[in-house]
């Protein structure tokens, strides 16, 4: 059950559902976003066309997505529509969803670390997660992108921002960008060999930094130099970098050479 902070849905939004009674005249559905909620779905507003067998539409078990047309909180009463939405809109809340029960179960392995429950977490850290960064799962990524004093900067706690930090990078792998470009580099002293080796080999080391670097032979003269990284911009200052590392040893012996960015 992934929670929502308001109790009630807006008329308007998209709610993921679960089918739990069809009958001639409509479908009961659980809200999966709201606990203890329900929506009615009228027969007329399963399908745009004209529905002989509701059991042809939606059956029991189902998940669904369906608009909200109309909330009663004193009768406790939700309706909503399954021919209102379009098909890009279901697949993207139904993606959202999904994102979002996986937020809870990182939510639920934070709180564990702490030994508190889910509803702990909830009350202590979850919705305030929800105001700052829009979404559960939008505080996890930023945790695991930029540590958690990107969390405790906003006023998370210590604690939930350490528990939570944890839980991100074990779980959530940062984008990789590969970048690639070409050194075309030579040198005619008798040792030519050991100074492209050991030009080849400055390139790829890079120090401390994140960044992966490696060089394959295309051709000679032509290297290929492929760096990895998390960062489009960090990836391309070291690819610059490992070039010029490249092509310094070799004109240092003489030789010259020249960088080639890969058009990709």
């Amino acid at each position: 059950m992934v929670r929502k902070r308001q109790e009630w849905p807006d008329e308007g939004e998209l709610v993921v559902g679960t089918v739990y009674k069809v009958l001639n005249y409509g479908a009961f559905v659980k809200l999966e976003e709201y606990s203890g909620k329900e929506a009615f779905i009228h027969i007329s507003e399963v399908s745009s066309g004209w529905v002989k067998n509701i059991r042809d539409h939606v059956r029991e078990n189902q998940k669904i997505v369906s608009r909200v047309l109309r909330v009663n909180p004193k009768k406790g009463h939700v309706d909503g529509s399954l021919k209102r939405i379009r098909e890009d809109q279901r697949t993207k809340k139904i993606q959202q969803w999904k994102i979002e029960q996986k937020a809870e179960k990182f939510l639920e392995l934070s709180a564990k670390s702490l030994d508190k429950s889910l509803d702990e977490a909830y009350d202590e850290v979850g919705y305030e997660l929800m105001d700052i960064f829009g979404d559960v799962y939008g505080a996890f990524e930023t945790a695991a992108d930029e540590g958690m004093y990107s969390l405790i900067d906003e006023g998370i706690d210590a604690d939930w921002a350490e528990a939570i930090t944890e839980v991100a990078k074990k779980n959530i792998t940062p984008p990789e960008v590969h970048i690639s470009g070409y050194v075309d580099i030579e040198t005619f002293v008798p040792d030519g060999v050991d100074v492209i080796t050991k030009a080849l080999k400055s390139a790829e080391d890079n120090g401390d930094d994140e960044e992966e670097i490696l060089v394959q032979c295309v051709g000679a003269p032509r290297y290929r130099i492929t760096v990895k990284s998390s960062d489009y911009i960090l990836a391309e200052k070291s690819l610059k970098q490992a070039a010029e590392r490249c092509i310094a040893v070799v004109e240092a012996s003489d030789g010259n050479g020249s960088f080639l960015r890969d058009i990709e």
